[in-house]
């Protein structure tokens, strides 16, 4: 093999190279150091700055160009705004609300309901920290898909007359953007709000849907997480002008929505629009996993609603509304149907609340100020309208009292099954000839249901209550509790509440004193039926405690009301016991209507009377 010889001339051109690397890098090195000494004494010659802080135009304009490139790329015709806006927010202020609005999205960063706290004494607040989200999904002609609530509004803020304005616009030129104008007025918990574009026709794609999205996460406000969230909290929309409703973990779509309503129990998030919404679809969930813990959030609300475009551009009138769910307050929105989300029961129960309870709580709310006394008050008052019911009841339980020897010989004189048909017919003449009916005990009790139930759902959405104490209660809207239980007791709870326990003892003692009544208003036990004496035994120990399970989580305003309404009750009977009632009287009146001629049957009785003579003579035959 041949051995590789020394290449002198390679040896001297690496040599040479090297040589000419080392010279040019410290050449180099000396520009860059002699560089900013030159830089800084052109900036002072050119600007007249001493301190040579400027930064080149060059440079500026280089930065704003690559920036303004990227942003073209990513939003198209909107990248303009994105330049020239900057983050920020806007206040709208008056002396019940207060809204914080972000530049960035142009939404509702912030609403604060004030003159209201928690229940835990803490600012109420309906969004904060990113509960809530209002945003426009759409297309561009371009083939881009964007999201207001990624961009940046520029905001302008003026006045109308005594009305704050903010007005926020996404800008593609100073004569096209997309606007969104919040108008709040003093003392007034609905802000108006619009949407509209100018000049966006050829930017905004009109094939591709224009998305609306709402969406809350409601903040927990209340003591009873029970009564809060499971009984007080429903998503209320109007469609098709009828108030519907939507239970937790639903989605439905529905035509024709004038307002969606996220109602808790004494606060409401809602969205009214002069254009209706079509296809709008409304969710609710449940974010309560387990009612014994402590939560942040009680439901999730949403709405997700497409936008009509009329000639390419949008244009939208709405109102939001941040307030108490107070029935006084909605009502007074004339055609918006919104009083029907205040929760006052269907039917007649919501009728008497509307017509009768309402009324009469506002004028004694005009007179007193300690809603203790005005519940009390309102009581008696009830009571007192509702006595004469009491009266006929127990005038129907002295007459039977009264024609009782003679049902009971009717029973020793026809004894056995066999008789039974017979019993019945002569029962019911005895009872005819002495004007007595069954019924007309029956009847009272009955026409005092409404009144119960109405009251059942007033007094628990009544928003004047809220906060307000009495005596040992210090929220008349919720439990009260004299002692708090170091576990949980299956459907009464980890607390000991008074005026459940007081209005128990008040049902007990009622229940006992009436089931003489009772007893006298029954026809005595006829073979093979049941006994209905023993039945009401058991149900006077039964019911107070049934009233005590449940309403040891109810509102403490309600077990007031049922314990000063039973003591009442207790009072007018004793009185209509002793002082109105005189059996002699009543014995001597059922004597006079025997000796009366009995009065032509009508078709109803003598198709009764008919009806029973053919099922006897078919069981004598058995």
């Amino acid at each position: 093999m041949e051995q590789k010889k020394f290449d002198i001339n390679s040896f001297i051109g690496m040599i040479l190279l090297g040589g000419i690397i080392f010279w040019w890098m410290s050449t180099r090195e000396t520009e860059i150091k002699e560089t900013p000494i030159a830089t800084t004494t052109e900036i002072i010659a050119q600007t007249g700055d001493p301190t040579g802080k400027s930064i080149s135009n060059s440079s500026t304009i280089e930065n704003d160009s690559i920036k303004q490139v990227a942003l073209t790329n990513r939003l198209g015709a909107f990248a303009q705004s994105a330049i020239t806006a900057s983050e920020g927010i806007s206040i709208l202020e008056n002396e019940l609300i207060k809204l914080t609005i972000d530049n960035k999205g142009g939404q509702i960063k912030e609403v604060l309901i004030k003159n209201y706290k928690t229940y835990d004494s803490l600012p109420l607040y309906m969004i904060k920290d990113n509960n809530g989200s209002f945003n426009l999904n759409f297309g561009t002609t371009d083939n881009r898909i964007l999201n207001t609530k990624d961009l940046f509004f520029q905001p302008t803020i003026t006045q109308n007359g005594e009305n704050q304005v903010v007005s926020l616009k996404l800008n593609v030129s100073d004569t096209k953007f997309l606007e969104y104008r919040y108008e709040m007025k003093p003392k007034e918990y609905m802000v108006n709000f619009s949407i509209r574009s100018q000049g966006l026709s050829n930017v905004i794609n009109a094939s591709t849907p224009m998305n609306l999205d709402w969406s809350l996460n409601a903040y927990r406000n209340e003591k009873s997480m029970k009564t809060e969230n499971k009984m007080y909290s429903w998503y209320y929309y109007k469609t098709e002008n009828e108030v519907e409703y939507l239970r937790p973990g639903n989605t439905e779509v529905a035509n024709d929505v004038d307002w969606v309503f996220y109602k808790q129990h004494f606060f409401t998030s809602a969205l009214l629009t002069d254009t209706p919404f079509n296809n709008a679809t409304v969710t609710s969930t449940d974010l309560v996993l387990n009612e014994e813990l402590d939560t942040v959030f009680t439901k999730r609300y949403e709405l997700k609603t497409p936008l009509a475009l009329s000639n390419g551009e949008l244009n939208y009138n709405m109102k939001w509304f941040y307030g108490p769910s107070d029935y006084n307050l909605l009502e007074s929105y004339d055609g918006t149907d919104l009083d029907q989300t205040a929760d006052l029961g269907w039917g007649i129960f919501g009728f008497l609340n509307r017509t009768v309870f309402y009324p009469v709580f506002n004028l004694l709310k005009g007179v007193l100020s300690n809603y203790g006394l005005i519940i009390i008050l309102m009581t008696i008052i009830v009571r007192l309208i509702m006595s004469p019911l009491v009266y006929k009841s127990y005038l129907s339980s002295a007459k039977m009292k009264v024609i009782r020897p003679e049902l009971t010989a009717l029973n020793e004189k026809y004894p056995g099954k066999e008789n039974a048909m017979k019993r019945q017919q002569e029962t019911m003449a005895i009872q005819r000839k002495a004007g007595v009916s069954m019924m007309s005990g029956c009847i009272p009790a009955l026409l005092q249901m409404p009144v119960f139930f109405a009251l059942f759902k007033f007094f628990p959405t009544n928003l004047a209550l809220r906060q307000e104490s009495f005596l040992w209660a210090p929220d008349l809207s919720s439990y009260d509790t004299i002692f708090q239980l170091p576990f949980t007791i299956p459907f009464y709870g980890d607390h000991v509440s008074l005026f459940p326990i007081l209005a128990s003892i008040a049902i007990f003692f009622y229940m006992k004193m009436n089931q003489s009544q009772q007893a006298n208003m029954q026809a005595p036990a006829q073979e093979g039926m049941p006994d209905m004496g023993k039945m009401m035994k058991y149900m006077i120990y039964f019911s107070p405690i049934m009233m005590l399970f449940f309403f040891n989580n109810y509102a403490s305003s309600l077990s007031l009301y049922y314990f000063i309404s039973n003591l009442l009750t207790i009072v007018i009977m004793l009185v209509i016991k002793n002082y109105v009632i005189d059996e002699d009287k009543i014995h001597a009146q059922i004597e006079e209507n025997k000796k009366k001629p009995e009065k032509k049957k009508s078709q109803f009785r003598q198709k009764i009377d008919s009806a029973m003579k053919q099922a006897q003579e078919q069981q004598k035959k058995k």
